[in-house]
């Protein structure tokens, strides 16, 4: 039986009680038998999270890209790795063999060569969802050195934060991007962000909008010329299994960033495995994953995951919303898209919108439907399982964080039975446990506590960037020898997890634990609801009470807002009961949030709690301008 394909529960339950018997001989076997190795490890693990200190495969040498691309060269050279569709639905899609995948990280690799890049250098990568993030991704791999992928949506001061902090040699990035119906000027954001950089030596730009910018001399330099003279030939820099392979930025509860730094061959390993059985990708199968590559997913399930498999891999330029709300259905019918991965708020904004968007295409190549970013709340779970999936597409609620590096938690298509608002199962080799708040370990089931991990994995995060002793405080500080994710977590009476929220999302309301998430959920139930935000503030009685943030379906809702806070409260009161109750509750058109959809509830507690205090940057946010009008409507 082969571990690295999971058919079914019993399978599942097999590979898993392996997986944790003896973790080393497991993982060990699967890294064997699926990868290309220069040379195999002296040692599958090593392991202290008292330091911390993780390293896995050690001694072995490899290359990422030589398993992402040129082991596939010989069975698969004409198949489609990369297939490109842009913003514009008018443009012409492109589609990237992996013979000509190949070529064009090679070339690319050879310009940062020639740029004076060598192994180890970080370089900085702030493009558009267009072919060329992906290839320098690839490239930078290919050549050893470090990439550190800024979302192409951050403001001119967090990307020279993350330049800065990274000490990035190079920038790549473009002329400019399309966003829906906007061109947003990208190289004029990095020329500001640059001028608070030391550090940059070179900076490539990609030709995408065709619009006049500034190109410094001696520093900036288009990319079109270095490629074309660049030979489509380079030998892969062979490295060690636990050299830095990307920096990957996520935002920090204290307002810095943190640079979670993963390394080459446990990262392959497990975001490989994971892709493959989360998605049961066979092989002629389109996979499409609409995150951006600036994101972890986007690492893990657009560009690595997918191609170390050897499959299709969609690359989406646009917006859901874009030329109209039918974009995502459209795409799946015209490529034929057999597994789809979205977030619950891309969902939840195309559920509130005309289903004749949906209805209209023919989505009947779809076989798995995917959920990250957030667990998903019952009533968006049922609108994509009935309209998206034809009530036939398993859907799998991942759990997991930048920090991870892979999938941890989530059904398996066609083992797992599903329930929705449940993450399910852990993957083979995870190791979850709830802790209580006095650290102990709290077991059996119908039980709820703070979710750590008790043994390494592959993909973890090996430190914060330049500041192991952040990672230490961070990770493993608050349990002894476990990783804390952060999150809460209840498990149901079969062992099935839920994830209830970040921890600090858990309001303690009379003696109370209440997390936020299950509230919302009720709240999002109410027919007039688009979507909620609860936050804690201090009460004089309570200790702490609730207030809701609640933006409503139609815009202009005449109904009267007093009655319907009242059937709002009696939505919680039926729902969870009425120690649920909110104290204040405020209608708002929009919610600050991250570019990743995560709402931003320090904001929102600062707002609560009638604190005038510094809200931290918020230029990075996906609508910081809504911060303003929730201050001026708070109560």
């Amino acid at each position: 039986m082969s571990s690295y394909h999971i058919k079914n529960l019993e399978e599942y339950y097999q590979i898993y009680r392996k997986s944790v018997r003896d973790p080393e001989n497991f993982w060990s076997e699967i890294a064997e038998e699926h990868f290309l190795w220069r040379k195999k490890w002296d040692n599958v693990l090593n392991w202290d999270f008292s330091k911390p200190e993780v390293k896995w495969f050690e001694g072995a040498k490899l290359n990422i890209t030589e398993n992402c691309i040129d082991r596939h060269l010989l069975t698969k050279g004409d198949k489609v790795a990369i297939l490109w569709e842009p913003n514009d639905p008018s443009e012409q899609a492109v589609k990237i063999t992996y013979k000509e995948l190949h070529e064009r990280v090679s070339r690319f690799a050879n310009v940062l060569r020639s740029q004076g890049i060598g192994k180890g250098d970080r370089v900085c990568i702030y493009l558009p969802m267009i072919p060329e993030l992906a290839i320098s991704v690839l490239a930078c791999a290919r050549i050893g050195a470090v990439h550190s992928v800024v979302f192409a949506g951050f403001s001119s001061s967090a990307l020279a934060t993350r330049i800065n902090d990274a000490s990035c040699k190079m920038v790549i990035t473009s002329d400019g991007s399309f966003r829906g119906n906007k061109v947003i000027d990208l190289k004029g954001i990095v020329d500001e962000g640059l001028k608070n950089c030391d550090c940059v030596e070179k900076v490539l730009v990609v030709k995408r909008t065709e619009h006049d910018i500034h190109m410094e001399k001696g520093r900036d330099i288009w990319l079109q010329d270095l490629l074309e003279a660049a030979s489509p030939e380079c030998a892969p820099e062979i490295m060690d299994a636990e050299d830095p392979l990307f920096i990957l930025y996520t935002s920090g509860s204290t307002g810095r960033p943190k640079g979670m730094l993963h390394t080459s061959g446990g990262y392959m390993v497990y975001s490989a495995y994971t892709f493959k059985n989360i998605f049961q990708y066979k092989d002629d199968d389109v996979y499409w994953c609409t995150a951006d590559i600036g994101w972890i997913t986007g690492h893990s399930y657009i560009v690595y995951g997918p191609l170390a498999n050897g499959a299709t891999t969609v690359m989406f330029e646009g917006v859901p919303s874009f030329p109209d709300f039918g974009r995502f259905w459209e795409i799946v019918e015209k490529h034929k898209v057999t597994q789809f991965y979205t977030a619950p708020t891309a969902i939840r904004a195309l559920a509130k919108e005309n289903l004749d968007y949906v209805t209209k295409y023919d989505l009947s190549s779809l076989k798995i439907l995917g959920t990250v970013g957030e667990p998903i709340n019952e009533e968006a779970w049922h609108w994509y399982n009935d309209n998206v999936g034809n009530n036939k597409c398993p859907i799998v609620d991942t759990w997991w964080q930048t920090e991870t590096g892979g999938i941890m938690i989530s059904p398996i298509p066609y083992a797992t039975p599903t329930i929705p608002t449940f993450a399910t199962l852990p993957l083979p080799g995870i190791q979850p446990a709830l802790m209580d708040e006095h650290g102990k370990e709290i077991k059996g089931n119908l039980v709820s506590g703070r979710l750590c991990i008790k043994f390494p994995w592959p993909s973890m995060a090996r430190t914060i960037w330049g500041d192991h002793d952040r990672y230490r405080d961070t990770y493993f500080s608050a349990f002894k020898n476990m990783y804390f994710t952060g999150d809460g977590a209840l498990r149901d009476a079969v062992g099935y997890y839920r994830i209830t929220g970040r921890v600090d999302d858990v309001v303690i309301v009379s003696g109370h634990n209440l997390g936020t998430a299950p509230i919302e959920d009720a709240i999002n139930e109410h027919p007039a609801v688009a979507e909620s935000a609860i936050v804690g503030f201090p009460h004089d009685v309570k200790g702490n009470a609730l207030y809701g943030f609640v933006i409503l379906k139609e815009v202009g809702e005449s109904r009267d807002r007093s009655n319907l806070s009242k059937e709002i409260n009696q939505q919680i009161t039926e729902h969870i009961g009425p120690i649920a109750k909110l104290d204040k509750i405020q209608f708002v058109s929009g919610l600050p949030k991250t570019r990743s959809g995560k709402i931003m509830r320090r904001i929102l507690r600062k707002i609560a709690s009638g604190s005038d205090s510094d809200f931290g940057d918020i230029s990075t946010l996906l609508n910081p301008e809504v911060v303003e009008e929730i201050k001026q409507g708070a109560q």
